[in-house]
């Protein structure tokens, strides 16, 4: 058994910023830890896969392993993500290619499925016509994938903090019941899965007293064969680690601190104690957990239609008002048109675009510019897109200082989708959980 684990966050969403992993591998990771699905990935990744049927995982993985094939030929460094998506054979099989391309020979690549249950929707008392349907699945699939000899672990739908809690288990040998142990490993992927938000992104407090901005530092945590943590990030990086930032991450998504729901242990955040021992270095000890969910979380998505949008820009004098009857233009234009629209949604930035009033009433004053943004639901595509083209109109015959904005995405219709959570028993997904070796 290790003394340590070195353990490391290295993605916190799809599309993530590759240049931290430098300075992240630089420390001596044991395990490089990416996670790339967000709430909405799956749906994102699905209007991949209805594209072309060889996709639905995130297609920035080979750069990833690109970054981190010297520490992982070196058998130093590990490496578990869910990029898999909604296709983790597919993700298997590309990174396979990926190293072998790469070079270095004797690797293996772990495939974890099971998470799909789109063809077993009847089980689970799901609706027709579902695009996919998945169930976040726990950290023991990828312990079992490790002690197999995994180098690389690839999943599908896996609780992000569980991505985490799997590499503990299995060099501690933490069994499914050590309830305090598993807790705190929860706390552990929990402060790490958002890459560099624990260390000083997107911190809602003096986020300006940032050392080098223009080099953002990724996290990294020094863990215990108990448990306890120390929340850390490589020197010479922006961002800061303190006593704030990781407080603020621990609350982060967290609805009831005192039963923090995961797949494999319910925690109680409220126990957890934080030391700030300076020079970027803070302590996490104390989580308490209790027995799991008797269900796993699962996630449902079907269509729901196609949106477009406009965006219209005006300078002062009277930019909102110029705004305004501009998306009052393209509204009465839909019905003039017999385009039937389920639903309208328009906001004007510069004025209350993000949520409230962006001026003050009793400054008594315009706004330099408006950006009017319209937009709309339809039940078909060729009706969405319909409307956006009556906006042209606009640029000559509408109101004065018209500057259009973000063209290109606008007026091409995007398939909606309805994405609702249930519960699925925890035996009827187990008994389809596999792990899959192939040596690169």
């Amino acid at each position: 058994m290790k003394n340590t684990v070195l353990i490391g966050g290295g993605q916190g969403f799809y599309g993530d910023g590759l240049a931290p992993l430098d300075d992240l591998l630089s420390v001596g990771l044991d395990y490089l830890v990416l996670e790339g699905l967000a709430e909405l990935t799956l749906a994102i990744l699905q209007k991949d896969r209805l594209r072309d049927e060889s996709l639905g995982y995130t297609r920035d993985l080979p750069a990833y392993l690109a970054k981190a094939h010297p520490a992982l030929v070196s058998g130093k460094t590990k490496i578990v993500t869910n990029a898999g998506g909604i296709n983790p054979i597919s993700a298997g099989r590309v990174a396979v290619d990926t190293l072998r391309q790469l070079g270095g020979s004797g690797l293996k690549v772990a495939t974890v499925v099971g998470d799909d249950l789109l063809g077993r929707a009847d089980e689970f008392d799901l609706p027709g016509g579902l695009l996919f349907a998945n169930a976040y699945l726990g950290a023991q699939p990828i312990v079992d994938a490790l002690r197999q000899g995994a180098d690389l672990v690839i999943t599908g739908r896996v609780a992000d903090a569980s991505l985490f809690l799997a590499p503990l288990m299995y060099e501690f040998g933490w069994e499914s019941t050590d309830y305090d142990r598993l807790a705190r490993g929860v706390v552990v992927g929990h402060l790490l899965e958002c890459s560099g938000q624990v260390a000083g992104g997107n911190y809602s407090g003096d986020w300006w007293n940032n050392s080098n901005p223009f080099r953002v530092g990724f996290p990294y945590c020094t863990v215990t064969p108990e448990g306890e943590a120390v929340i850390s990030k490589p020197d010479q990086t922006g961002g800061r680690v303190t006593f704030d930032t990781v407080r603020e991450q621990l609350l982060y998504e967290v609805h009831d601190p005192s039963s923090y729901l995961n797949p494999d242990v319910t925690c109680d955040f409220s126990a957890v104690n934080l030391v700030d021992l300076g020079q970027d270095r803070v302590q996490v000890s104390g989580c308490t957990g209790s027995a799991p969910p008797d269900t796993y979380k699962g996630l449902a998505c079907s269509p729901n239609g196609y949106s477009c949008e406009v965006k219209l820009g005006y300078a002062w004098p009277d930019a909102e008002a110029k705004a305004r009857v501009a998306i009052r233009y393209i509204k009465q234009r839909a019905k003039e048109i017999g385009v039937e629209v389920l639903e309208f949604w328009e906001e004007y930035f510069g004025v209350n675009g993000y949520g409230g009033p962006t001026v003050p009433e009793e400054l008594d004053c315009e706004p330099p510019e408006v950006i009017g943004r319209l937009v709309w639901k339809c039940a078909d595509s060729t009706q969405a897109a319909r409307l956006a083209r009556e906006a042209g109109v606009l640029g000559l015959s509408g109101p004065p200082a018209f500057a259009p904005v973000g063209r290109a995405r606008d007026g091409k219709p995007s398939q909606l989708l309805s994405v609702v959570p249930f519960a699925a028993p925890r035996d009827l997904v187990d008994a389809f959980v596999r792990v899959s070796i192939e040596e690169v």
